[in-house]
């Protein structure tokens, strides 16, 4: 396998605020990852970064490199690394037909315009991507009237309409119900299985799924902890992270967390 994330002494600025000071981080293809930390610990701008929509402060001994290359064409780079983030979803066109969501993956452009074409094998493809996500009843419906989980299928099926090798998401179950989440996240675990890398950014411990290989730890810009999920899930690198107190619990290789005064009795903790 290749790398498919390679940073290297990156200086960042978001606005005025210096979020990553000589920074560096490497991921390798086939490797799902977890990047978890609380707000402000530069996990946005991480995401931000590898999908090209922010960048460093040039210096010469410096580098981020995405799937070993350092300069992409956006269309080439999400033929590999589909996205599927909170802000798409806010700034998303609300007038947009649903069709029209997952046809606007092959150019990564906020809904179809005139002069995009599209192929019969393009959308057949997304016929059959809406197909498989439950969603292609709603093809014909504007993205602003639809659920907000609904939204995020639409979102994902657009990731998916290039068959990208690797997935980012940013905090995939932000603002679903109970079952709208755990669906989502079944769909994750489902996509690994199939071969598919997962990049997931997110602040929430239940948010991480079996299959995820690797957690990084992130705080004020700075890499906490690095490890395997039982290496780092633990109840005292968590309570040490979001500086409080908590209990970690482990099911069927999904993860909770509680306050350290309100542990269930009987769970096994560690």
């Amino acid at each position: 396998m290749g790398s498919l994330l390679d940073i290297r002494n990156l200086t960042v600025f978001r606005g005025r605020t210096r979020v990553f000071d000589r920074f560096s981080l490497q991921i390798e293809e086939g490797c799902s990852t977890a990047v978890l930390g609380p707000n402000g610990a530069g996990k946005s701008t991480l995401m931000k970064l590898v999908s090209g929509e922010l960048h460093p402060v040039f210096s010469p001994d410096s580098h981020i490199r995405v799937f070993g290359r350092e300069r992409w064409n956006v269309r080439e780079l999400r033929s590999r690394l589909g996205v599927v983030s909170h802000d798409l979803q806010h700034d998303y066109l609300s007038c947009a037909r649903g069709m029209n969501v997952v046809l606007s993956g092959f150019y990564s452009s906020i809904d179809t315009w005139r002069n995009q074409v599209f192929s019969e094998t393009e959308y057949r493809k997304a016929e059959e991507v809406m197909e498989s996500l439950g969603i292609r009843s709603l093809k014909n419906r504007e993205f602003g009237s639809m659920s907000t989980g609904e939204q995020r299928r639409f979102l994902l099926a657009r990731a998916l309409v290039t068959d990208p090798g690797t997935l980012l998401f940013d905090e995939p179950t932000s603002g679903l119900d109970l079952k709208a989440s755990f669906l989502y996240l079944e769909q994750l675990g489902a996509l690994m299985r199939c071969g598919k890398t997962v990049l997931l950014v997110t602040h929430h411990v239940h948010e991480i799924p079996p299959g995820i290989r690797r957690v990084v730890m992130l705080r004020n810009g700075l890499v906490f902890a690095d490890g395997t999920p039982e290496e780092t899930l633990t109840s005292s690198l968590l309570s040490a992270l979001y500086d409080y107190p908590l209990h970690a619990l482990s099911l069927s290789g999904s993860f909770q967390v509680f306050p350290a005064s309100g542990r269930p009795e009987g769970e096994n903790a560690w």
